[in-house]
């Protein structure tokens, strides 16, 4: 893993180790995240959705005793001007058919029924008022975290959600500066998964074999639907 300065202990708090736990609303089961429910929400396009996105679910779920992992597929993306390649339907059917039989991992289809921009502080509201005794975390990877402080509205989100990062080789793991100290940072220690959606996205274009980079069921809606072609 890439080495990250030492935070300080005020601003960044350390994931605990807590095993995986059922059911999957349980309360918490001891450590720093024990009394509430925790939802942890992890953001993006999924086009398409990898096993590097679930990888870092189940890092986030584990290190920071989740009880529940929602993958929340973005109509578009605020800070990707570039639009996604398959549709919302598709997109919404990969992460179903990638997460199903997976227990303590759910999809919502929020932002692709609202359109438009979406805006992670438009969602956390809802989020909140759907659960407002739950303690809710918002998953980003570390190559995010530099672009924090551009977040929409950042000081609301930080009262709604906390932030749990997933490290990943190459990104150093600073405060960025301008980020207001009441945002809430967990540090998660990822896996190395070494896949992305572009390179999924190429080698279906070139008619290159997707297996070992996505959950089965994925590789065979895409060849279904002939998606990315």
């Amino acid at each position: 893993m890439a080495g990250f300065g030492d935070p300080a202990p005020t601003e960044v708090e350390p994931a605990s180790a807590v095993p995986v736990r059922k059911p999957i609303l349980a309360r918490g089961a001891g450590g720093a995240f024990a009394g509430r429910v925790n939802i942890g929400f992890l953001g993006g396009s999924f086009d398409p959705v990898h096993h590097g996105h679930l990888v870092a679910a189940r890092d986030a779920r584990e290190a920071c005793a989740l009880d529940r992992v929602v993958f929340v597929p973005a109509a578009q993306a605020p800070l990707k001007p570039a639009a996604v390649r398959a549709s919302a339907a598709d997109r919404l059917a990969m992460l179903r058919a990638a997460v199903a039989g997976e227990p303590g991992f759910a999809v919502s289809d929020h932002e692709l029924r609202r359109g438009g921009v979406s805006y992670t502080v438009d969602t956390a509201r809802h989020f909140r008022a759907e659960f407002p005794g739950a303690r809710l975390f918002w998953i980003i990877g570390a190559d995010q975290l530099a672009r924090l402080p551009r977040w929409k509205d950042l000081p609301e989100l930080a009262r709604l959600v906390e932030f749990i990062v997933v490290t990943r080789p190459g990104h150093a793991w600073r405060r960025p500066a301008g980020l207001p100290r009441g945002v809430r940072l967990h540090r998660c220690e990822g896996h190395t998964a070494g896949v992305s959606s572009t390179e999924l996205r190429a080698r279906a274009r070139a008619g290159l074999p997707l297996d070992w980079f996505a959950p089965e069921k994925v590789v065979a809606l895409i060849r279904r639907r002939r998606l990315y072609r």
